[in-house]
């Protein structure tokens, strides 16, 4: 047997149990490293505040205490209000509902003939297999959402320390990383960096126009409708719809149309029509446009950088899908060398015609247009000094 057979199977088997290790530790750690890539471009969007109030003096990690609170007090603010309507329409839907149910109740004797009472179907309701499995499945279900409602603030909890870390030392970061870098590829970084800040400053800006259209948009519908409480349903709608992903359309559609159900259960339908109307518009019309815009990048791109994200990191690829799509986009465009495009009418969309066709364009008589390059130079051609006879220069 070789000498190197013995060391060539060790190092093999060495190999494939660090791939192990490395695919388990990966495998492991995947919640922390999703955790980790929110919180840094938590902190790119928040970096323009913070170096702002940093260039007037504060402190960077006092600016990003002040953002940071100032962000935390606006969203409480707004929960605690929304909490509260929603706790005051739902105990009004309790006490109208015995008489929602008298309605159809009627209604459904008046129009098939029946003898059906409340009180019969309450005390059915009442003993039914159904109710008794849902309580005992409530019963022992309300662990598990204990438990997931803790991991969720957990997981806040960890996102809100690593984007204030990264934000608060954004130089001593920066530093940290270009220390290991040549003087070229530093700039290289730290050129990157910026593109990442505007990018995912211009994403965010967007998403604030489109929260801020979508709800005006609804708070004029509820205003119309009379709904209690339409400024606060409106700022519901705008922010869910836009910065929940992949479900906040529906969440945020869903609290209008219990509100209006309350008042009114033909409310709760035009509340239904009217969001998947403006849900089209936004979709096809209002979106692409202010995307293309403020993170310069074609619609169609923007469209499958969400799809291709949501596909590798479900809801958080969505969200930080068309920033990072943007800032690579934006950081090798820098490296792809671009030429003038000829003037080719194929270019424009129009057909190429042939040098016998007076097509506009393409004839001497064209209104001063440009004609084809295939055409004049078979022109030039045509035109060219025939060649002398053989031997004439030796006579």
């Amino acid at each position: 047997m070789p000498r190197w057979l013995p060391r060539a199977m060790v190092l093999a088997l060495a190999l494939i149990a660090l791939f192990q290790l490395g695919s388990w530790a990966f495998h492991e750690l995947t919640g922390l490293l999703i955790n980790i890539l929110i919180a840094f471009f938590l902190a790119l969007a928040v970096e323009p505040a913070v170096s702002w109030m940093a260039g007037r003096g504060v402190r960077r990690g006092l600016g990003t205490f002040l953002v940071f609170l100032g962000v935390l007090v606006v969203a409480a603010g707004f929960v605690t209000l929304l909490g509260s309507m929603l706790a005051g329409q739902i105990i009004k839907i309790v006490e109208d509902f015995p008489e929602y149910l008298d309605s159809v109740i009627n209604w459904i004797n008046t129009h098939f003939h029946t003898e059906l009472r409340r009180v019969d179907i309450q005390e059915g309701l009442l003993r039914s297999d159904w109710l008794r499995t849902y309580v005992q499945n409530s019963a022992t279900g309300v662990l598990d959402v204990s438990t997931q409602v803790l991991g969720g603030l957990f997981q806040l909890l960890t996102i809100g320390l690593f984007s204030f870390y990264f934000a608060a030392d954004g130089p001593r970061l920066r530093r940290t990383v270009c220390s290991v870098l040549p003087p070229a590829r530093q700039a290289e970084v730290l050129r990157a960096w910026e593109i990442a800040v505007n990018k995912t400053g211009g994403y965010l800006y967007s998403r604030g126009l489109m929260a801020l259209v979508s709800g005006m948009a609804h708070y004029v519908l509820l205003e119309i409708l009379e709904v209690a409480y339409a400024p606060v349903l409106a700022v519901w709608v705008g922010l869910v719809s836009q910065f929940i992903p992949t479900i906040g359309t529906y969440l945020a559609g869903a609290l209008p149309m219990l509100i209006t159900f309350a008042v009114d259960p033909w409310y709760a339908l035009w509340v239904l029509i009217f969001v998947v109307i403006y849900q089209q518009f936004e979709n096809y019309v209002l979106q692409p446009k202010l995307t293309s815009r403020t993170v310069d990048i074609h619609p169609a791109v923007a469209f499958g950088s969400v799809v291709m994200g949501t596909a590798l990191l479900g809801a958080v690829g969505a969200l930080i899908a068309i920033p990072a799509v943007a800032t690579l986009q934006a950081f090798m465009g820098a490296y792809v060398k671009r030429y003038d495009v000829t003037d080719d009418p194929r270019v424009h969309g129009h057909r190429r015609t042939g040098p016998g066709e007076g097509g506009s364009g393409s004839g001497e008589g064209g209104s001063g247009e440009r004609r084809p390059l295939l055409v004049r130079a078979r022109r030039l051609w045509d035109r060219r000094p025939a060649p002398a006879p053989l031997g004439a220069e030796d006579s």
